[in-house]
């Protein structure tokens, strides 16, 4: 993983939202996204957000840690609460929030964001690709075998090898995680022969290496891509077997149309999703 997989600074913030009476700085990692916002004295969702969404209340969970500034809460029991500096919050939907008299309330929130600020930036940055997941097995036994700095020269030969094949087959790195590549493509097909390639150059290296493909919805938030269908594909991978390259159901059956063919690994529980049948590409296409 490179750096920004785990670190940012909302100093240089992927985004900024600015609504009426609330100014957002917002990155995102991975599956995670952070903002720290600022309400302006005498803002109140019901006045200045409520408008625009439908219902009277905001349906929104909101968790962070208040900065500075104080916040209520208006709850649709008719409850109230609030909040000061150095206060943590979990406020559940079903609320309308206002800021406390007259200084800024600035907060830092890691969930609710994105609902709140609304939904169509993420929606115009949704596509259907096909991702691609690899992962070498065994390596800490080969990185034991042959010393650490000869498997880092080995593992980054790999990753370099393996983005040649990315260009060929015009598939898109989107990271690297562990082992492995994240790639997109435009197509089932293009997906499985890269990975076949892959797994040919892992093995002339003396490498094992296992693939994961699924076609599925994501979205794309600046270079990385999110969504169930990333998840899904990880765990695909993950019930691969060392030189095996999984697919799902609904990718093997687009792939079929070019001519690939496939085995049956029948249904697998994959952990937060569910059964799904499970294919392992078979075809051995020419490589030059």
């Amino acid at each position: 993983m490179t750096m920004r997989d785990f670190s940012k600074s909302l100093r240089q913030p992927d985004e900024t939202i600015q609504m009426s009476g609330i100014i957002m700085d917002v990155v995102d990692l991975g599956d995670l996204t952070v903002a720290r916002a600022i309400h302006q004295p005498g803002w109140r969702w019901s006045t200045h957000r409520g408008p625009s969404v439908e219902g009277d209340w905001c349906q929104v969970r909101h968790v962070g840690l208040v900065i500075s500034g104080r916040l209520g809460w208006l709850m649709s029991d008719g409850s109230t609460y609030e909040i000061e500096t150095d206060d943590v919050y979990d406020i559940p939907p079903g609320h309308d929030g206002y800021v406390i008299g007259h200084e800024a309330a600035e907060v830092i929130e890691w969930s609710g964001i994105r609902a709140f600020s609304g939904f169509l930036g993420s929606l115009q940055n949704r596509v259907l690709a096909t991702l691609l997941l690899t992962d070498l097995v065994g390596t800490t036994e080969r990185a034991q075998e042959i010393g650490d700095a000869a498997w880092r020269d080995l593992l980054s030969a790999h990753l370099e090898t393996s983005r040649t094949k990315l260009e060929r087959f015009r598939g898109t790195e989107v990271n690297t995680r562990g082992n492995g590549i994240l790639a997109t493509f435009n197509s089932p097909a293009q997906a499985l022969l890269c990975a076949q390639e892959m797994r040919r150059v892992a093995k002339n290296a003396d490498l094992q290496m296992r693939a994961g493909v699924h076609i599925g919805e994501v979205e794309i938030v600046h270079v990385d891509v999110r969504g169930m269908a990333l998840h899904e594909t990880q765990r695909i991978m993950e019930s691969a077997a060392a030189g095996e390259v999984l697919v799902s159901d609904t990718t093997r059956s687009l792939a079929l149309a070019s001519g690939l063919s496939f085995e049956d690994r029948g249904t697998h529980m994959l952990e937060g999703i569910g059964a799904r049948h499970l294919w392992a590409y078979a075809s051995e296409a020419s490589s030059s």
